[in-house]
């Protein structure tokens, strides 16, 4: 017997813009962007690989712009090492969110071969994007969020982008390796700060998404600002993130992906880190233990972060490949994030084996939180003996009747929510 669950809605604020492509226009007119740049220059547009809403109709926008001004712009993947850390494997990456040369009508390039820029200070060897480098002008197009490994003033975002991500392969791998005495935030920031050197950087286009990952906020960032205007647009996103809403003892995650969190699962989200510590970010509701069922199909079989997990069915084991996995652990110094916890080939099997392990003999309390990945925050199960959290949070709303945990004729969870973005 397993506790009874209610269905939950979060109610998050809507921030969503109606017009994305004028939106994008007005602001990069704004910032005067290219405006010291000669006619029929050659643009480079950088784009991240996270599972960021309307970002083919954002790129497309900005390539727009540039063509409008007479410039020839072509995108090029910036992404450190995922894509399998292959020139291929990144094209396919951005052709998956609907990026190609024939949506976009411009040119995409795509390589992991890099140009030296020099060193910091510190002796770190900084790195170029080779086709980004040959361009007249460099433009970056990334989300400011929280990042999921490390706290600070400048977290994910266009100055990672600009160092790890226009790093490729070579300089991420390298730059996480210095990280690991130095801190990221740290490294990101004199590395960008190299990187600017160049003189190749225009700046950026800014994403904010809301709760409901929503477009809410697109923010055309100059070079000369980008330092401290991405600390003031982090400060904003944060505000804006959605949360579990309640500590558990349990979590069941349908699915991680790289395509849902640079560590499979938001960290931030179920409070363990890619070290695979638990309940170490503050303000953030304890969570004790997680069950993954699976692993996102527009993941390509790349699993890191599967290593913070408690329990995971076999299912999600046998999609595991393990050369992209690995690659993206060790480039990142997370081995820990692709180690293999305890599997077993049936959800039932599964919280059988790990509900014993919470410390309360009396199943009825202990609080199970239900949840399609950890993007995915506004439609929820809790546990019937959550009511009383629920009923004291204006923000949530139970759908329907307390209903049991419902099995499948092979001791599968029945998925009660609809299908993933």
């Amino acid at each position: 017997m397993f506790p009874r669950l209610l269905t939950v809605r979060q109610h998050f604020s809507d921030r969503i813009i109606a017009d994305i492509p004028s939106t994008v226009c007005q602001e990069l007119s704004h910032a005067e962007f290219g405006s010291h740049l000669a006619p029929g220059s050659n643009i480079a547009i950088g784009v991240g690989s996270r599972g960021i809403a309307n970002i083919a109709i954002i790129v497309r926008s900005i390539v727009a712009f540039w063509k409008e001004k007479g410039m020839q712009p072509f995108i090029f993947p910036a992404m450190g090492s995922h894509g399998a850390a292959t020139a291929e494997g990144q094209a396919d990456v951005l052709a998956h969110y609907g990026i190609t040369e024939a949506e976009m009508e411009c040119p995409i390039r795509s390589s992991i071969e890099v140009v030296s820029l020099g060193q910091t200070a510190e002796g770190i060897p900084v790195y170029m994007d080779k086709h980004a480098h040959s361009a007249d002008a460099v433009m970056l197009v990334g989300r400011v969020k929280w990042h999921t490994d490390f706290a600070g003033k400048i977290e994910s975002g266009l100055f990672k982008m600009m160092a790890i991500g226009l790093g490729k392969f070579a300089g991420a791998q390298l730059y996480h390796s210095y990280a690991y005495k130095l801190g990221l935030e740290y490294v990101i920031r004199t590395v960008g700060r190299q990187v600017l050197t160049s003189g190749k950087i225009l700046g950026g286009l800014a994403i904010l998404e809301d709760a409901n990952h929503n477009t809410a906020q697109l923010t055309a960032v100059p070079v000369d600002d980008m330092e401290q205007k991405e600390e003031e647009l982090l400060v904003l996103a944060k505000s804006w993130m959605g949360r579990i809403p309640c500590d558990l003892d349990l979590l069941i995650l349908n699915e991680i992906g790289k395509n849902i969190s640079g560590a499979g699962m938001d960290t931030k989200v179920v409070n363990r880190s890619v070290q695979a510590e638990y309940n170490l970010w503050p303000n953030t509701p304890r969570i004790e233990r997680i069950f993954i069922r699976d692993l996102s199909s527009h993941s390509y079989g790349n699993a890191a972060g599967v290593g913070l997990a408690d329990i995971i069915s076999d299912r999600l084991l046998q999609k595991i490949d393990w050369k992209p996995t690995w690659i993206n652990a060790l480039t990142a110094s997370t081995p820990t994030a692709c180690r293999i916890p305890i599997h077993y080939p049936t959800d039932r099997e599964c919280l059988e084996a790990i509900l014993p392990t919470m410390g309360k003999t009396d199943r009825s309390k202990i609080t199970i939180g239900w949840l399609q990945n950890s993007l995915e925050l506004n439609l929820l199960e809790l546990t019937e003996n959550l009511l009383p959290q629920i009923r004291n949070n204006p923000e949530m709303e139970v759908i329907g009747q307390a209903h049991e945990m419902g099995f499948d004729a092979q001791g599968n969870l029945v998925n009660p929510f609809p299908p993933s973005h």
